[in-house]
């Protein structure tokens, strides 16, 4: 009979502890911050220009470490005497594992880009809208209990194509369509 008690004492124990040692509960995540882009959209070789500018996003609350998320951000230059402000809007999925304190996430996103119309080299015109795509990663630091900060990169991808005679959309041989991305901000949990 001792025996038979002292095992169930000592199963009692283990499993509050396992339940101690649970990760806290999935939460919302609103991040935002600052990015740069590694080249100009219209950054055709020997004129390359990095873009910089501001990075929000809304991530759900995670099953099983994997998130939807819905990501805008904005780019602000000029290069070859265009003005350039491409913006982004996309959504996809984030996996995520802690790793002691800190968490590293990769993500997978895609959507619809658009930039203003006057975006080629010496104000030509182009096509204002294109699909897009992220491939990346990142660390989230903990500052708080619900704050953290971020740093994530990636390889973006966007398709513009320049407006022609007739509105026939042509490519410029070296106009690039792989981009990399830095971004770096704050995340709030709640």
């Amino acid at each position: 009979m001792p025996s038979r008690l002292f095992s169930l004492i000592a199963l009692l124990c283990l499993t509050s502890s396992l339940l101690a040692q649970r990760e806290a509960p999935a939460r919302y995540q609103i991040y935002g911050g600052y990015t740069y882009l590694s080249n100009s959209i219209n950054g055709v070789p020997g004129s390359h220009q990095p873009l910089n500018g501001w990075d929000a996003s809304v991530a759900f609350p995670a099953w099983h470490n994997l998130r939807f998320k819905i990501d805008a951000f904005g780019y602000s230059g000029t290069n070859l005497g265009a003005p350039e402000h491409p913006y982004y809007i996309l959504g996809g999925g984030q996996f995520s594992r802690r790793l002691g304190r800190e968490t590293i996430f990769v993500e997978g996103l895609a959507g619809d880009s658009g930039i203003n119309k006057y975006w080629g080299a010496n104000k030509t015109t182009g096509e204002t809208a294109a699909f897009a795509s992220l491939v990346g990663g990142g660390l989230d630091t903990p500052l708080t209990r619900r704050i953290a900060f971020r740093v994530s990169g990636g390889f973006q991808y966007s398709y513009y194509a320049l407006s022609g005679h007739g509105s026939i959309p042509y490519r410029i041989p070296g106009l690039p369509t792989n981009f990399g991305r830095i971004s770096s901000g704050v995340v709030w949990q709640f």
